[in-house]
């Protein structure tokens, strides 16, 4: 794996005068925020060695060089997920690419469905913390380059940088909430009796993405901040049909709240 990083690394360095400091991972419907990047480089994955190339509508497959905030970013419009038949190691891939890039911060964000009765369609909320119900990316060869074998998850989304989102949240008057997050492997939407097994074992939100590249970034030692945008709810007597273009209708309407939130954010890193 290493020398295929090193092959798309030398490539992504040919293509960019970008030396990034922010990896940005864009859900299901939220890829508006590259708008607010001033672009230097936009590259098709299908152009990168070695690279994945996303298949699933919402998820435009594009990596965008800028500066957001002013930081220097690169952002994926367009994730890889384990539905899509994917290994960890693909849908991981750009993470590490990231980091050999130079990022030392990896903003994420997904749409997901609703556990917490407190919870409206068209809220956010930033996560706390996850329970990962895919397979481990970290299952495999060990590359000692990549960080420890064992790493520690008991604080791997930062603290400090979920503070600060807060303070940025009251004071643009954005409401916002804090929760787990749980991880499946997708592509159906949840049945009746697992929307409630999952609020009982601790959820609040639930999707199908995150928990893999959060891994893989906290293993390597880059700072995670994560936010969900609650496109549907899975609470007893509010469930509703859902589609996949629901979900992205709603994650736009509430995007550019979390675009706002995200950038103020890159602002004070």
């Amino acid at each position: 794996m290493l020398e295929k990083i090193k092959e798309t690394i030398s490539y992504l360095n040919k293509q960019t005068g970008i030396t990034p400091e922010v990896g940005i991972v864009l859900g299901t419907g939220l890829g508006g925020l590259v708008k607010e990047i001033e672009t230097e480089t936009e590259i098709r994955y299908q152009d990168i060695p070695n690279f994945p190339v996303s298949t699933v509508d919402g998820h435009d497959g594009k990596l965008i060089f800028g500066m957001l905030g002013g930081k220097k970013v690169v952002a994926m419009k367009g994730r890889f997920h384990y539905y899509e038949g994917w290994g960890m190691d693909e849908i991981t891939y750009p993470v590490r690419v990231f980091k050999f890039l130079g990022i030392q911060y990896l903003f994420l964000s997904n749409a997901s469905g609703g556990v917490n009765p407190d919870f409206n369609t068209g809220d956010m909320m930033i996560i706390e913390d996850h329970i990962n119900l895919l397979p481990n990316p970290l299952i495999g060869k060990h590359y000692p380059e990549f960080g420890s074998r064992f790493p520690d998850m008991s604080k791997t989304y930062s603290r400090e940088l979920i503070k600060k989102a807060e303070v940025i949240a009251g004071k643009l008057n954005i409401k916002i909430h804090k929760g787990i997050y749980t991880a499946t492997t997708g592509p159906t939407f949840e049945t009746t009796a697992e929307y409630e097994y999952f609020r009982v074992i601790g959820s609040d939100a639930v999707g199908m993405s995150t928990a893999p590249e959060t891994i893989v970034a906290h293993q390597m030692g880059i700072k995670c901040f994560g936010i969900s945008v609650i496109t549907d709810l899975g609470v007893p007597g509010k469930i509703e049909f859902t589609t996949h273009e629901h979900v992205q209708d709603v994650a736009g309407n509430t995007e550019k709240k979390m675009t706002l939130i995200i950038k103020e954010l890159i602002k004070v890193l």
